[in-house]
């Protein structure tokens, strides 16, 4: 069923077969997050923040200890989620109002979840390299996003 050595060209696939038959957010973040930090080179941390009210709340991740409560407005996710768009930030020190959960994060990539117009949280995915993430990984983690959101209408 699962092959534990994924490689980054069939990640969509991938998950497709680990969603395939769950339709319950929780359960498929958490092995979409194991999942992304398994396969994606060069990661410290991949997760989720989940909107409640007007803050994320700490998801399914994996990776060292996170900051559990993000405004919406604040850092690299809050702002994601607030202006609705994936941003890419090549270093995160150079971020207006970056949020430093791990002191060895250089770059960061968050995809906001945004299903029937509502957000209902971001992936957030860091590394410790400057500029790690590329155009390409910004369509593969779109993807895999919008692979969680389909899940979750198949219920």
């Amino acid at each position: 069923m699962l092959n534990h050595d994924t490689d980054i060209d069939s990640l969509p696939e991938t998950l497709e077969a680990v969603f395939a038959g769950e339709h319950d957010l929780i359960a498929n973040a958490a092995n979409m997050a194991a999942l992304l930090f398994q396969t994606l080179p060069d990661v410290n941390w991949a997760g989720f923040y989940f909107l409640q009210g007007d803050e994320l709340v700490l998801g399914p991740f994996q990776g060292k200890v996170a900051c559990v409560r993000i405004p919406l407005g604040r850092g690299v996710c809050g702002t994601a989620a607030q202006e609705r768009r994936t941003i890419v930030v090549e270093d995160v020190h150079a971020f207006p109002g970056h949020i430093a959960c791990d002191a060895a994060s250089r770059s960061e990539i968050v995809v906001p979840l945004i299903q029937d117009g509502r957000v209902l949280g971001v992936l957030d995915i860091d590394s410790p390299i400057p500029g790690r993430f590329s155009p390409n990984d910004k369509i593969l983690c779109e993807r895999a996003a919008s692979l969680l959101l389909e899940s979750l209408r198949r219920a």
